[in-house]
């Protein structure tokens, strides 16, 4: 299977119509952006967020915990049918990884521009451990796995963020 992908955006659209599992890999559609599919498929994670957002801590374990699990199965099954190893489009791991960073967090604009901001950063750079998990777990787990982990990584940072700024400014996120 191919790490790049060469399918044209005609060919994607296609794909996304002929099998479901397309629609759910591909974020609802949201990963068949031209520019910035990633992105546009971490944004695709909000209603997850804002219809969870008065659920209990538990709740929102269970559904993140169904939304990676699924998250593995749909994203191996797209790659293969695509024959692309995480293409560009595939964004359900987006939705997982931004949903993991607001599990913690009181849902506010300053929150989730944050840690959208930093999830992002950490998707994008692959800092250690991400980009060495990302080259060597393959399949829907190696998909799910890198965004989980910069998720985790993002989480922390907005608590960081949290903590300085409730501490020294008294202004909360």
């Amino acid at each position: 299977m191919s790490k790049k992908s060469s399918i044209p955006p005609a060919e994607l659209r296609q794909q996304f119509i002929k099998h479901p599992v397309h629609w759910l890999a591909l974020g609802f559609g949201t990963g068949l952006v031209p520019k910035a599919p990633g992105t546009a498929g971490t944004l695709a994670a909000l209603p997850f967020i804002l219809l969870t957002a008065s659920q209990s801590l538990s709740i929102k374990l269970l559904i993140l915990a169904i939304i990676s699990l699924l998250g593995i199965w749909i994203c191996g099954k797209s790659a293969d049918l695509l024959g692309v190893h995480d293409h560009g489009s595939i964004v359900w791991d987006e939705i997982a990884g931004f949903y993991l960073v607001m599990l913690f967090a009181a849902v506010s604009i300053p929150a989730l521009l944050i840690g959208f901001a930093l999830f992002r950063f950490f998707d994008i750079i692959k800092p250690w451990p991400i980009k060495q998990l990302d080259a060597h777990v393959h399949g829907g787990l190696g998909i799910m796995l890198d965004d989980l982990i910069a998720g985790l990584f993002a989480g922390a940072g907005l608590y960081l963020c949290d903590f300085l700024l409730s501490n020294y400014t008294g202004f909360t996120i």
